[in-house]
């Protein structure tokens, strides 16, 4: 795990994870119970200027049991402030990336993203979405070059976007209204992300599972 803080980068951190046990948490009923490696690739930043977008990404792998392995991943984007050009030049990225997978791809992916970020209490998406996919299976030699493409995808275009916001004036007002943006992310990462469900299920480092979290948050 690392963790970046200063003023303009509010937090960021980064993980490369692994684990494995004998027991496959209950969260997948068709897998639970069984022996299971997992590993994955993330990052998650907080900015400190309002008008720059939270951003993440995570690619992940896991095998349970004796073959049966998946891959799944994605990123989104997370903008208190919304532009239309940056949400654009952040979809077609990801667009490229998923190209890998057939004309398709792109499409049913981002459509994922939506309906699994979705907050069902606040009855919103967390943010402009991006794309999502999970059991991703078959050959590896095929799927691992488009899990490469997205996590290249994502930091490519991601630090664009930063440098164009990170410098934007901001007023306390417009401080204060990301602080309450934010509480959104965490109630999702808390109530609904299968990743954190994951991490606590199968004894992860507590503090690497929780650097997604935004270091301010008010409700």
């Amino acid at each position: 795990m690392a963790v970046i803080r200063g003023e303009v980068v509010e937090k960021a951190g980064a993980n490369v994870s692994t684990v494995s046990g004998s027991n496959y948490p209950a969260i997948d009923g068709e897998n639970s119970g069984k022996p299971f490696e997992a590993m994955g690739v993330s990052t998650i930043t907080h900015m400190f200027n309002p008008y720059a977008p939270i951003g993440h990404m995570n690619v992940r792998l896991i095998k349970v049991g004796d073959e049966d392995f998946w891959f799944g991943g994605g990123a989104d984007m997370t903008p208190c402030f919304s532009f239309p050009e940056d949400n654009k030049e952040f979809h077609d990225a990801l667009r490229r990336a998923c190209d890998l997978r057939g004309p398709a791809a792109y499409g049913e992916y981002s459509k994922w993203c939506d309906e699994y970020f979705y907050i069902i209490h606040r009855k919103s998406v967390r943010g402009v979405g991006g794309i999502f996919f999970d059991y991703l299976k078959g050959s590896f030699e095929e799927i691992f070059p488009f899990v490469k493409a997205v996590a290249n995808a994502y930091v490519e275009v991601f630090p664009k976007i930063l440098e164009r916001r990170k410098s934007i004036k901001f007023s306390p007002e417009e401080k204060e209204q990301q602080l309450f943006w934010r509480g959104r992310y965490a109630e999702f990462n808390l109530a609904y992300d299968r990743g954190t469900r994951f991490g606590f299920m199968t004894g992860g480092n507590i503090e690497a599972i929780l650097v997604s979290m935004p270091p301010v948050v008010k409700w």
